[in-house]
């Protein structure tokens, strides 16, 4: 049985039934003097295995700031289908997240193969990041929808928890779209990749 049936069957047996939460582990930070179980380094090197998509969130400026804001980000993912749901994680010092949460909205922008350039222009702190970015308001959150992208998902923030020195961050998908022809960037071993298998 696949994923999709093992979710299937789940469903069915549930039948509707609340499920009840399983206990919080208890999570702590390591002390000083203490050895972390796994070390940075080596948590980067096996991680860093794991390809995934790099995207761009957006978020339109709210009063009083001077434009739009957004960052480069890798740790996105689908959540939920019904409601529609999609996540990120950004770190606790992230100084555009701020600009996010007063704005309540995002826009995810799913980099294209070629978009290399783009994707280092967002990841630089303090810069003027849109300078010379072309991009249209999403539809319904106003936000930055930058062009050229393989596809876009449009989002109000829905709920933010707690991971570590991270936010995970919750998205209600109001709008999306795809290219559809265009590959998506990749990152991989810490590098720009492309699907079949070249440097992006």
């Amino acid at each position: 049985m696949g994923h999709a049936g093992a979710a299937a069957f789940a469903v069915r047996y549930l039948g509707g039934r609340p499920v009840e939460a399983l206990p919080r582990p208890e999570l702590r930070c390591v002390r000083d003097g203490e050895r972390a179980p796994v070390g940075q380094t080596e948590f980067r090197r096996v991680l860093g295995d794991f390809a995934s998509g790099v995207t761009v969130i957006t978020a339109p400026a709210t009063g009083g700031e001077p434009g739009p804001a957004g960052f480069a980000c890798q740790s996105f993912s689908s959540l939920s289908l019904e409601p529609p749901l999609v996540c990120f994680m950004v770190g606790r010092t992230s100084t555009t997240w701020p600009r996010i949460a007063r704005a309540g909205v995002f826009c995810v922008n799913v980099l294209s193969a070629g978009q290399h350039e783009l994707c280092r222009a967002f990841a630089v702190s303090g810069a003027d990041k849109f300078a010379g970015v072309a991009y249209d308001p999403a539809p319904v959150s106003g936000s930055p929808r930058l062009a050229g992208a393989a596809a876009w998902i449009d989002c109000a923030v829905h709920a933010v928890h707690t991971g570590g020195d991270h936010l995970v961050v919750v998205g209600r998908v109001a709008a999306l779209d795809a290219d559809g022809t265009a590959e998506p960037l990749l990152f991989h071993r810490g590098r720009f990749a492309r699907l079949d298998g070249g440097r992006a």
